[in-house]
């Protein structure tokens, strides 16, 4: 690697053996998971350099203490008191040395420079706060008060069942407001998003492009550094082919999103170990519902009816997804099995076009995902099989890629007539599907790739978040998935299982269902 290029044979020997290498399929947006919702950003930094107020037991989905060490709700479900943990570090690095740990201004500092648009670092990057915009959770926030400095108490406006679920996820991480003020003082706000401090168990050393990025060891973690490894590195590898290749020689000791096709290679290899768990995620097929013939739900509905569901599942998952009704998947406690589902139906769907005034030769586009991703490996390729579907009822196709952060900054452009894409939670609670993907105030933030809005939907997710019955929750999610069937904004087509591929000799390399990879913890053995 460009890294170690300057150094001899034992010290690079000596640096892989003391290390761990991921290859990742990606560049990270930049290194502030709250800037940015794709998985490639998330997997850099949320568990790697930042903790939260909260996280996710791995196992049950409960929510567990993390930098909160313990907190307290209201009668009222209105006022949420966390109390915090004493002595904990921020990283050390060659641009920040930090003249205290983390207390309540830190906190507060997080938390207002995305729900507050009069923080001075609020448009810092863009200005963009992508999850929280597409929740609308700094509208629901009154105020975050500090109570001294390790106490802070969140007033909201109203009760919010999902609250301290969205307080784990990988976007509410902890920014020191120590660093904030210092860079501010010198005129770099910028550079809090690029050059990070957080209290992870790894800091941030080096980054380049397309290449690589480097961590090393927080020794002053405090969940203790014992067992962490000295060195982290992403080495940046698009190619899922060679992503395999460099984890069959040992210049990866792990890989991100190993192709469907890779994974009776890896099974079957002595040296190397394929975990897999049912993924919380939803591939789907959205439409620009902005966009005439599109806003026709008549339209939406034939050209559901024209694509084969069961054979995209077999082309492009390989038996590693089962077919999605809804948004939600079998492992949510709000799944509904017995949900309505459109099938196969080439004829009515011409019917329906012929109704709706669409003549045979029509052309639109379907944009198609230029990275892997668990819930859509091959986005291409599926594009390329819904274009043969098409065709059959006289609708041409242009299949439409770019880079990633050109394809995603045209999505939020609305540029597209529809998109193959998908979502995967990040947190157990429904309203993490429902609100991100379709709801009115998650079109400016580029997660509602449909682009629709519905008061009636709206109405009926606000009314989920009202209750602490679950009972209750389920019946009204119940009641968006036939709003959902009959208006169909998007086509909800896989939900996939999750792989994780590693040699033997990584130790506590585990699927994080609940977010981005983790190698707190993880060791490699000689």
């Amino acid at each position: 690697m460009m890294l170690l290029q300057g150094c001899d044979k034992a010290e690079r020997e000596a640096f892989y053996q003391s290390g761990i290498i991921y290859c990742s399929e990606s560049n990270p947006v930049n290194f502030n998971p709250q800037t940015d919702t794709s998985s490639t950003t998330a997997d850099a930094t949320a568990h790697q350099l930042y903790n939260r107020l909260l996280n996710f037991d791995p196992d049950t989905g409960q929510v567990i203490p993390s930098l909160a060490s313990s907190w307290k709700v209201s009668d009222d479900g209105l006022v949420y008191t966390f109390q915090l943990e004493k002595n904990v570090a921020f990283h050390e690095t060659a641009y920040f040395t930090p003249s205290r740990p983390f207390n309540a201004d830190d906190v507060i500092f997080s938390i207002d420079r995305w729900r507050n648009d009069s923080n001075p670092y609020h448009p810092v990057s863009g200005g963009r706060y992508p999850y929280f915009e597409s929740l609308g959770i700094a509208d629901n926030i009154f105020e975050v008060r500090r109570i001294n400095g390790y106490r802070v108490e969140i007033i909201l406006k109203r009760e919010d069942s999902s609250f301290l679920a969205n307080l784990a996820t990988d976007f509410s991480v902890i920014l020191s407001a120590e660093y904030a003020d210092y860079l501010l003082s010198r005129g770099t706000p910028e550079r809090i998003d690029h050059y990070p401090i957080g209290t992870g168990p790894f800091k941030f050393v080096s980054y380049r492009k397309d290449h690589f990025i480097r961590f090393d060891k927080h020794e002053n973690y405090w969940h203790g550094a014992e067992g962490n490894s000295e060195h982290l590195i992403y080495d940046i590898t698009p190619k899922s082919s060679i992503r395999l290749a460099k984890l069959i020689t040992g210049e990866c000791d792990a890989i991100a999103f190993p192709a469907q096709t890779e994974l009776d290679i890896i099974v079957n290899r002595e040296e190397l170990t394929l975990s897999e768990k049912p993924g919380l995620n939803v591939g789907f097929w959205a439409f620009n519902t902005n966009r005439p013939p599109f806003n026709d739900p008549s339209v939406r509905r034939a050209l559901a009816l024209a694509i084969d569901k069961n054979t995209l599942l077999e082309a492009v998952y390989f038996e590693s997804a089962t077919r999605a009704k809804t948004l939600l998947p079998a492992a949510s406690w709000a799944f509904q099995s017995d949900a309505e589902d459109t099938g196969y139906n080439p004829v009515l769907a011409r019917k329906l076009l012929d109704e709706a005034g669409i003549e045979p030769g029509f052309t639109m586009t379907i944009w198609a995902m230029p990275v892997e991703r668990a819930y859509n490996p091959n986005a291409v390729k599926m594009a390329e099989l819904i274009q043969r579907y098409l065709s059959a009822v006289d609708i041409q196709v242009d299949i439409v890629t770019y880079d990633w952060t050109t394809f995603r900054r045209h999505l939020r452009e609305g540029l597209h007539d529809s998109v193959l894409i998908g979502w995967s939670a990040d947190n157990g609670d429904p309203d993490n599907f429902y609100r991100p993907l379709l709801s009115c105030g998650a079109i400016p933030s580029g997660t509602n790739r449909a682009r629709w809005c519905n008061r009636e939907y709206d109405q009926l997710i606000d009314e989920a978040l009202q209750t602490q019955d679950l009972v209750r929750r389920k019946a009204i999610y119940a009641e968006v998935n036939r709003l959902l069937y009959n208006e169909l904004p998007l086509v909800p087509i896989a939900h996939a299982y999750r792989y994780q591929a590693y040699r033997n000799n990584l130790k506590g390399m585990t699927i994080n269902p609940y977010g981005g990879v983790r190698f707190a913890g993880v060791t490699k053995s000689l």
